[in-house]
């Protein structure tokens, strides 16, 4: 009798606690909904992390990391989805690794998730970024083979964003890939190749005349140019 007592009370705590479950999955399907109605980012971090604590889904995580990344919260977003590769991540698990280490300043680590991306997607985007990071790491011959499969691919219509100044603008992708063929020019031979990286950042503010980055590195290579070496 106690027995059945006792596998009685135990049939009722996993009965409520699964209603209970269900109640607090439907709870937080709701407020995630709400937060993401009111464009509140905070707000649909909360909901999808108490979502996955009840109810683990990589996808999920791939996503909330992925929020993390775009409001500028990097190692938030390698918190939750690690740093290792695998063939098995998914596209948004790949960029999210790529975009968090590039920001935190590990080239030769976010490398390796972009050329992933490359792999499975190749465009001209990812082929700039590449580029990018191989003039950084001083893979120069790499960065120029990305920056030629670029420039033979890319479309009229592409963009690519810029930084530098106090308000964020977009050229080109065209002129952004002629900037930075003119970068690794000059990388590969500060002496003999200024003349040609000039030209081709001349070539790059033809392309898209408001390149405020191509305008400033080339007056930086004119004041270069101008100023007569130190015996």
């Amino acid at each position: 009798m106690k027995k059945l007592v006792l596998l009685l009370a135990l049939i009722s705590v996993v009965q409520i606690t699964a209603q209970s479950k269900s109640e607090l999955l439907k709870h937080f399907e709701a407020y995630y909904a709400q937060m993401k109605n009111q464009g509140d980012p905070q707000g649909v971090i909360n909901a999808m992390t108490h979502l996955n604590i009840l109810q683990p889904n990589q996808q999920r995580l791939d996503t909330l990391a992925y929020i993390y990344v775009s409001e500028g919260r990097n190692l938030e977003a390698l918190n939750t989805i690690g740093i290792d590769p695998s063939p098995e991540d998914s596209d948004i698990n790949t960029e999210v690794k790529a975009l968090a280490l590039k920001a935190l300043n590990q080239p030769k680590s976010a490398l390796v998730f972009y050329e992933e991306l490359f792999n499975r997607d190749p465009n001209p985007y990812l082929a700039y970024e590449i580029a990018d990071l191989m003039t950084q790491t001083q893979n120069l011959p790499g960065a120029k083979a990305k920056v030629a499969y670029g420039l033979a691919n890319v479309k009229e219509d592409m963009k690519r964003a810029f930084y530098e100044s106090q308000r964020p603008y977009e050229v080109s992708l065209k002129a952004a890939l002629t900037y930075m063929k003119a970068l690794i020019v000059f990388n590969m031979n500060q002496t003999d190749n200024l003349d040609q990286a000039i030209a081709l950042l001349d070539e790059a503010l033809t392309i898209d005349p408001t390149f405020n980055m191509a305008k400033l590195s080339k007056d930086a290579l004119e004041a270069r140019k101008s100023t007569p070496a130190k015996e």
